[in-house]
């Protein structure tokens, strides 16, 4: 079963990405909506956000998404620094 997949705001707001991080980041978003369990689920004030890690290079980037049967909600992306505290600010 195949899930819409939809952007916030603040997903859309991408950095600069090279062509070869738009390439992974492309595979790992159809990753997360073939299974989005595949994210960590979060707890507190991000409770219902899914988090995906995963590394171009060795530059880490983390995906926050909410999901259900039918979309994948992609949130923001971002590297670890202040990704959780940008989050919380726009989800609030």
């Amino acid at each position: 079963m195949s899930r819409q997949v939809s952007q916030s705001p603040l997903f859309e707001r991408k950095k600069h990405l090279t062509k070869e991080e738009f390439a992974v980041l492309d595979d790992e978003i159809r990753r997360i909506c073939a299974a989005p369990e595949i994210g960590e689920a979060k707890k507190g004030d991000l409770a219902g956000v899914s988090v995906h890690k995963f590394k171009v290079r060795e530059r880490l980037f983390l995906v926050a998404y909410e999901y259900d049967e039918k979309e994948v909600l992609l949130l923001a992306l971002g590297a670890h620094e202040n990704f959780y505290r940008d989050l919380k600010r726009y989800l609030a």
